[in-house]
């Protein structure tokens, strides 16, 4: 699956920020661009990674694949 980011410098406080769009809240910072893009990466990961959840005794629990046939959006 892919996600777009944006990446942007900041002369201010000389670092670069790193946001995914598609992703509300996921976003990274590092010294260079590379820094910023890999933590992007690792934020994305953390973003969609399963959490723990206390469910009741009666409730069902069951996973759905989101995909798309041919091109996804994030091809463009």
């Amino acid at each position: 699956m892919k996600f777009r980011a944006i990446l942007e410098y900041d002369p201010v406080v000389q670092s670069w920020s790193a946001v995914c769009p598609e992703l509300p809240g996921c976003t990274s910072a590092g010294i260079t661009e590379e820094d910023a893009r890999q933590g992007i990466e690792e934020a994305i990961q953390l973003y969609l990674s399963p959490a723990e959840l206390e469910l009741p005794p009666d409730a069902k629990l069951v996973e759905v694949k989101v995909g798309w046939a041919g091109n996804s959006p994030a091809d463009g």
